[in-house]
C-alpha cells in the first residue's frame, strides 16, 4: 500500500479529444519489485496522445490516461529495480514501458539496444502489462513502470526541457544517428513542428552541413531560420519547389502526419542514395509513386521512438551542446485546454504539463 492516490485526466470516449477528459483516480498496474513510483513533475504533450484519445489510430481501451513524456521524482524504488535509481532521484518515462528483454528466451532487438522494435513492446499508455495491469500515462500525479524504461535526468538538464525529449526528441534523434546526420550531410526536416523543431535541434548539434525546413506555408520561415535552420521551404508558396531542389538532400526527416502531405516530392528531393525516414504516423493511407524512388536508387525508412541507449545519448547530446527546446509549460489543471490549442496548432512548438 502507498499513502498516495494514483489520479488524473481520464479519456472515456473519442469526445475526450476535444478536451473533455475527466480527473479520476485509477489502480496502476500491480506492483512488482522492479517498477518505480515516480510523483510526476512534468508531463509533454505529444500528438500520438492526441490520436489515442480520439481513436485514430484503431481503437483506444477506454478509460485512457495519456502522456508518454514523463519526468519526476522517484518516490518508491523496487527491490530488483535497475539502473541504479534511488528514492529522490529525478527520472523520466518515455513512450514505451516494457520489452520482452529475453525473458521468454533471446531476442535480437533487445540483445542489441533496441528494445523500442522488440515485439512484445508495451506502450506506457492504453497498453497491458506483462503481469495484466493497464498502462496509464503522465496526464496526472503519480506514475508506475518497470525500471529497464526509467531514466535518470542527468543534473544540468531542465526537467521541462527533458520531457518532450523522451518521445518528441528521442524519435527524430534516433533517426538522425542511425542514418548519419552529421558533418558532409545536407539534411530536410518535414513539418517544422512539435518533432520537427527538435529533428532541426539535433541534426544542427550533430554537425551536419546545411540544414532545411519544409512546411506548407511562408509564415513559419522566421520561426524555422531562429531555430537553426539554414534555409526554409515553403510547398504552397512555390509551385515548383521540387525542381528547384531536385536532388538537394542526403536525409529527409519527415515529421508530417497527414495524409495529404506531399511524399514524393519530398522524395524527389534526395541525391543518389537519399534517404527519407518518415516519423510522423498518419492515420490513413499516403500515396506512393514507385518511380519517386527507382531513379537515384533513394530509399523510405521508418522509425519509431528511441531505445534507453538512445535517451540517454540523446540526453547528453543535449547537454553537451546545450540544446534548449521550444516549451511553453502550462498547468495540469488546464490539460484540456492545452490539447484544444495543441490540435490548433498554436504550441510552439511543445506544452509540458506541470504539477
Amino acid at each position: 500500500m502507498t499513502d498516495y492516490k494514483f489520479e488524473g485526466w481520464m479519456g472515456l470516449d473519442a469526445e475526450s479529444a476535444k478536451g473533455n477528459m475527466v480527473w479520476q483516480e485509477y489502480e496502476p498496474k500491480p506492483w512488482e519489485e522492479t517498477d518505480v513510483d515516480i510523483k510526476i513533475t512534468n508531463s509533454g504533450i505529444c500528438g500520438s496522445d492526441l490520436h489515442t484519445l480520439r481513436s485514430g489510430w484503431g481503437q483506444t481501451p477506454y478509460p485512457c490516461v495519456v502522456g508518454h513524456e514523463i519526468v519526476g521524482v522517484a518516490v518508491r524504488v523496487g527491490s530488483k529495480a535497475e539502473g541504479g535509481i534511488k528514492v529522490g532521484d529525478v527520472v523520466g518515462v518515455g513512450a514505451q514501458s516494457d520489452s520482452c528483454l529475453g525473458r521468454d528466451g533471446p531476442c535480437n532487438e533487445c540483445s542489441h539496444d533496441a528494445e523500442n522494435y522488440c515485439t512484445k513492446l508495451v506502450n506506457t499508455y492504453a497498453s497491458v502489462h506483462r503481469n495484466g495491469g493497464k498502462g496509464y500515462g503522465g496526464y496526472g500525479l503519480y506514475h508506475r513502470c518497470p525500471s529497464h524504461f526509467v531514466i535518470k535526468i542527468p543534473d544540468g538538464l531542465a526537467p521541462e526541457y527533458a520531457a518532450p525529449m523522451l518521445c518528441g526528441g528521442v524519435t527524430v534523434y534516433s533517426p538522425l544517428k542511425h542514418f548519419g546526420a552529421g558533418p558532409g550531410k545536407k539534411i530536410a526536416v518535414a513539418g517544422v513542428g512539435g518533432l520537427g523543431h527538435f529533428a532541426v535541434l539535433f541534426a544542427k548539434a550533430l554537425g551536419a552541413d546545411e540544414v532545411v525546413g519544409i512546411s506548407r506555408k511562408a509564415s513559419k520561415r522566421q520561426e524555422a531560420l531562429d531555430l537553426g535552420c539554414d534555409d526554409y521551404i515553403a510547398t504552397d508558396d512555390d509551385k515548383d519547389w521540387e525542381k528547384h531542389n531536385a536532388r538537394r538532400f542526403d536525409l529527409i526527416i519527415s515529421t508530417v502526419s497527414s495524409e495529404k502531405m506531399p511524399l514524393n516530392g519530398y522524395i524527389n528531393t534526395l541525391g543518389l542514395d537519399g534517404t527519407l525516414v518518415q516519423v510522423g504516423a498518419p492515420e490513413g493511407p499516403v500515396p506512393l509513386r514507385i518511380f519517386s524512388i527507382i531513379p537515384g536508387r533513394r530509399r523510405i525508412a521508418g522509425s519509431g521512438i528511441g531505445s534507453p541507449k538512445e535517451i540517454r545519448e540523446m540526453f547528453q547530446l543535449a547537454l553537451d551542446k546545450k540544446i534548449k527546446p521550444w516549451v511553453e509549460k502550462r498547468p495540469m489543471k488546464d490539460a484540456n485546454q492545452a490539447i484544444v490549442d495543441m490540435e490548433k496548432g498554436k504550441a510552439r512548438f511543445r506544452y509540458v504539463l506541470q504539477n
